[in-house]
């Protein structure tokens, strides 16, 4: 979480956290660093040892900080340093994106993408074509997604007590 918390420190709302696997995406955002790619600046990376071992707490801190966008790069299915780590992580996309929508996040601030050491060329290119993104999706609208959210809690406190009655 302290990675999340530095990474959006300043201006989150620009930014666009990439939670990028150690052994994979993070080799992609560093290969193109070292062969000086050119790219947008607004991206911040957590590295994490796997992608697999990212929990819906750590987006939903991200997001609760004001990140104008969430990125997790792992390696490729059926290339992981961890055998399925990615293939649990791309399970729980779904889960991630139905929360987002409970909370009036656009699903869309959310990417999923698989970027190998090799492949910094992609990494450059996603972050440039999601920078894109971010500027069509606009500032996010915390009052719009707070009153989201408090109407989905309401209506699950609501079915809740009418399932106690039963």
């Amino acid at each position: 979480m302290s990675q999340i918390d530095a990474a959006l420190e300043e201006n989150p709302g620009d930014k666009i956290l990439g939670i990028l696997c150690n052994w994979c995406s993070y080799g992609g955002a560093d290969t193109a660093g070292v062969s000086r790619m050119q790219y947008p600046t607004n991206v911040r990376i957590a590295r994490v040892m796997c992608t697999g071992r990212v929990d819906k707490k750590f987006i939903d801190h991200a997001f609760e900080k004001g990140a104008g966008m969430v990125m997790i790069g792992g390696c490729h299915i059926n290339d992981c340093h961890y055998i399925s780590g990615n293939v649990h992580m791309e399970k729980r996309e779904k889960m991630i994106r139905r929360n987002m929508e409970q909370k009036g996040i656009d699903p869309d601030r959310f990417l999923l993408t698989w970027i190998s050491a090799s492949e910094g060329q992609k990494f450059q290119e996603t972050i440039k074509e999601r920078t894109d993104k971010l500027k069509e999706l606009g500032p996010r609208d915390l009052k719009k997604e707070k009153a989201v959210a408090e109407k989905v809690a309401a209506e699950a406190a609501k079915k809740a007590a009418e399932a106690k009655k039963e």
